[in-house]
């Protein structure tokens, strides 16, 4: 199992939303590309990036910040945030960030989802952000009528081969991640399956690594220091 620590972008800096909720937000840096440092320095291979500015507006405002995170740690580099367009997808993969996650865009724009996993195949993943059983789009804002399982069988039969898939209510509240869901989604799906909102414990990493899951993301309990990155990384393989 790959572990994706995870550096959320505010502003130019490195923060942590409780919730999805921009009004319960703590700032743990204000040098991102450091913390892409620190991360390999403690084994990591992989990083997952969210521009939260982007998730709203729909643009880059981060690009810069992204590609120091890059260059900085030379760690494989996955990016989600506001990714609605062809022109996103091509200004990212084109400048070196390793894989892109279309979110708002996957439910909404059938036609570019199925243009951008053409042209990148597997540089291109998918995000499901997970409310009461329904996809949040907008940055977590909006809840859509899509429900999980629809989107899942959707996402399969348009050719995606990885989706991260966040449980809003546990991301950030350090309630332990939602087993229950991941094993369902592993024993229902074929696509590559990454767990991310609540994972607070190496006991977390472990059992999720028991299912042969794909990937797990450390939000939070990296920063508060509620995980050893490092024995994380040991666990996870």
């Amino acid at each position: 199992m790959i572990l994706f620590p995870a550096i959320d972008l505010y502003q130019g800096q490195a923060v942590r939303l409780y919730k999805g909720d921009y009004d319960r937000m703590t700032v743990y840096s204000t040098d991102p590309g450091g913390i892409g440092e620190q991360f390999r320095d403690l084994g990591a291979t992989h990083i997952h990036i969210v521009d939260l500015e982007g998730a709203r507006a729909g643009s880059t405002p981060h690009l810069d910040t992204v590609l120091d995170i890059k260059r900085r740690s030379g760690l494989f580099c996955e990016i989600g945030g506001g990714i609605r367009s062809m022109e996103v997808v091509d200004r990212y993969l084109g400048a070196g960030v390793d894989r892109v996650i279309l979110g708002t865009a996957a439910i909404e724009d059938e036609r570019f989802l199925l243009e951008a996993v053409a042209r990148y195949g597997d540089r291109i993943a998918v995000g499901a952000d997970l409310r009461d059983g329904y996809v949040a789009v907008r940055g977590w804002r909006e809840q859509s009528a899509v429900t999980a399982d629809a989107f899942f069988c959707r996402m399969q039969e348009s050719g995606v081969r990885t989706v991260i898939c966040t449980d809003i209510s546990r991301d950030g509240a350090m309630q332990g991640t939602n087993l229950q869901l991941y094993r369902r989604l592993c024993e229902t799906y074929t696509m590559q399956i990454t767990a991310s909102g609540g994972v607070s414990s190496l006991e977390d990493v472990r059992r999720l690594r028991e299912m042969e899951l794909y990937g797990a993301i450390i939000g939070k309990a990296y920063y508060t220091g509620d995980i050893d990155l490092k024995e994380a990384v040991k666990l996870s393989r």
